[in-house]
């Protein structure tokens, strides 16, 4: 039979839960204020480039270009930069592509049908109904189409020449919108993912000690906890691949950031194995809440392999927010692998030895998240585990403080 839990009354068990759900409340509050400061940081960024932005777009309209009403270039220049970060270029061209084509049905109506009310209406429905026959969904592009229909059927009887006066504003605003995010005010592309990827990290690193702890003290509960919070890193995750998507954008438009083009590639790829690594972990949470549902023998370096992973996900972060190797990452993970194998000499059943080679699949995943080309990832770990198989000595691991 399995040893019970370090508690040995319910009043014990009561504490023992009240101490865990508080350490989490702290955990999580401290972790909502730190991600809203971050988007505070982003939010004054955002709002400083829009306010130049339209400042600029509106003067160069109105003072070099003279327009003597111009409203839609700082508007155009607002919504470039407010559109989703690494989004701004496509932004912009389907920004001109919806006032060209709003133009072009608008004055084709106009010609057709007169203007009026009921011929706002026609022309106001055709026009957006032809964009979302051609674009197969809403966005910017309809919503151009349909203010520059609108705009001409209006204004046709009592203003004449509005056509290139609202293509120049377009296109001046979202000119001016790109010159700012790229040029002027253009932001860090590695900042920003760096604390887009924050979280992630300790959510995977937290839910993975608290996998290994729940092991230990074969505490089901527990289990079910980490699994959920593993579960519930989703919204954290698209946040950081929305981060590199801006990070993208930045520095292929901004000549200030093309130096950081290689730091970002590697990046790039360590998001796309990060996804991989949490969806490992989520897999071995739930082996071990199998393991502990179904009250099989847990060797008591099955947890520390498990807490090994935790180890390793810290210093891939560690060297993802410093851009250095130490290869400490990589060790940590060869030390999970091997821990894992000298579990199979000791009593498992089956979930048990699932449990063990999810581990090798987690370190093979954090190896190739560190850099690590995907065969050699796996070479490592099979020999690692091996190794673990074999009778060697607890103290022949390398260190993984």
């Amino acid at each position: 039979m399995p040893s019970r839990p370090h508690y040995r009354s319910p009043l014990g068990a009561a504490v023992h839960r009240l101490r865990g759900t508080a350490g989490r409340a702290r955990y999580e509050g401290g972790r909502a204020t730190r991600l809203r400061v971050r988007q505070l940081e982003i939010i004054l960024v955002i709002a400083v480039q829009a306010g130049v932005a339209a400042g600029l777009a509106g003067w160069i309209a109105g003072e070099l270009l003279g327009n003597p009403n111009p409203v839609f270039a700082p508007t155009a220049a607002v919504g470039t930069i407010v559109a989703a970060i690494g989004q701004r270029t496509r932004r912009t061209v389907e920004l001109l592509a919806g006032v060209g084509l709003g133009i072009v049905v608008g004055d084709l109506l106009i010609f057709l049908l007169g203007s009026g009310p009921w011929q706002t209406a026609v022309i106001v429905t055709l026009a957006v109904g032809i964009a979302l026959g051609l674009m197969g969904r809403g966005g910017t592009v309809v919503s151009q189409v349909a203010g520059t229909a609108v705009l001409i059927a209006t204004l046709s009887s009592s203003e004449r020449n509005l056509e290139i006066p609202r293509i120049v504003d377009a296109a001046t605003g979202g000119a001016v919108g790109l010159f700012v995010v790229a040029l002027l005010l253009p932001l860090n592309p590695i900042r920003i993912v760096n604390r887009a990827a924050g979280p992630v990290f300790a959510v995977l690193a937290g839910r993975l000690h608290d996998t290994a702890v729940a092991l230990r003290e074969r505490d089901l509960d527990g289990a079910r906890r980490a699994l959920d919070g593993l579960r519930g890193v989703q919204p954290d995750l698209e946040r950081l691949r929305e981060a590199v998507s801006g990070a993208e954008e930045v520095v292929r438009v901004a000549p200030l950031r093309w130096g950081r083009r290689q730091e970002f590639e590697h990046y790039a790829r360590g998001v796309t194995q990060l996804t991989q690594v949490i969806e490992g972990a989520q897999m071995l949470a739930r082996r071990a809440v199998t393991v502990i549902n179904y009250r099989e023998p847990i060797p008591s370096c099955l947890p520390d392999a498990v807490d090994t992973l935790a180890s390793a996900v810290k210093a891939l972060h560690r060297q993802a927010r410093t851009g250095r190797d130490t290869g400490a990452a990589h060790r940590r993970a060869l030390v999970a692998a091997r821990r894992g194998g000298r579990a199979r000499r000791e009593e498992l059943h089956n979930y048990g030895d699932a449990l063990v080679t999810q581990v090798r699949v987690s370190a093979a995943d954090l190896l190739r998240a560190s850099g690590c080309p995907s065969r050699e990832a796996a070479l490592s770990v099979r020999r690692a585990a091996r190794d673990g198989e074999r009778a060697r000595p607890v103290s022949d691991d390398p260190p993984v403080t």
